[in-house]
């Protein structure tokens, strides 16, 4: 037997024991034809009917499930089981008691989630079913050899959605890529570095310096390299001064010219 991990188990007996075992290849989905939640669908398979689906979806998306996927539950007529072993998963799920509303929201997100999990616990192949015994998703009112009366569950509102909301949501969501990790940079481990050999580099060792090399064409060293600043703006400032004395002698010959 199989149970769905987001579901809460409410196991019905003798059922799940007694009936036989199905391998899944379809999941049909109904309305429930009254406005109950998950325990008290159970209720309602347990005390008054000998039917049953796997399952119960309440409006605000909490799930019970009431027998295995593995075992046939007997909400689906002749999709129940086949000759072959093969099977119908079901779904009841709260409505009005006309079956005319909308799933809710969150009614949509849980068939999503568990038609996903079918899909991936049993294979059933992401495709609306061709045929009443065709492998993949439908709704109750699909084929009469589905309901041994015939019926218009899950209404006309549900039918709309399970064919433009749900299903293609639990395919989109079932072959949706996982966003792959954004690249982590490496780490840049500090580079340790003792007092002595700040002080070895202070008074020898020769460092590197956008300018590089002083008019003597040596490279600076570090004192140098704390001193150069002030070595530039004197240097500049000594040029300042002959250039306005130029400027001043060639005024002054001008003006006596």
């Amino acid at each position: 037997m199989a149970w769905y991990p987001r579901a809460t188990k409410l196991e019905l007996q003798p059922e799940s024991d007694a009936q036989p075992a199905i391998r899944p290849t379809q999941f049909i989905v109904h309305s429930v034809v009254a406005p109950w939640d998950e325990h008290r669908i159970y209720a309602y398979w347990r005390d008054s009917t000998s039917l049953e689906s796997h399952f119960g979806l309440d409006y605000d998306g909490s799930l019970g499930q009431y027998i295995g996927t593995e075992t046939r539950a007997d909400a689906n007529a002749g999709a129940n089981r086949r000759a072959d072993g093969t099977g119908a998963v079901s779904i009841e799920t709260a409505s009005n008691t006309k079956a005319s509303d909308e799933w809710t929201a969150a009614q949509v997100e849980e068939l999503i989630r568990l038609g996903v999990w079918l899909h991936q616990r049993h294979g059933i192949p992401l495709r609306i079913c061709r045929t009443h015994s065709d492998p993949g998703f439908g709704y109750h009112s699909m084929f009469r050899e589905w309901s041994t009366s015939g019926t218009a569950c899950p209404g006309a509102a549900r039918i709309k959605q399970f064919r433009e909301v749900v299903f293609p949501g639990i395919v989109a969501r079932a072959t949706a890529k996982p966003t792959p990790p954004k690249p982590v940079p490496p780490k840049e481990e500090p580079v340790a570095i003792t007092a002595e050999e700040i002080a070895e580099l202070a008074a020898a060792k020769v460092w590197s310096h956008p300018v590089a090399k002083l008019e003597t064409g040596e490279k600076w060293t570090a004192e140098a390299q704390i001193r150069a600043p002030h070595t530039v703006a004197a240097r500049i400032e000594e040029k300042v001064d002959a250039l306005t004395d130029l400027v001043n002698q060639l005024l002054a010959a001008q003006k006596d010219s």
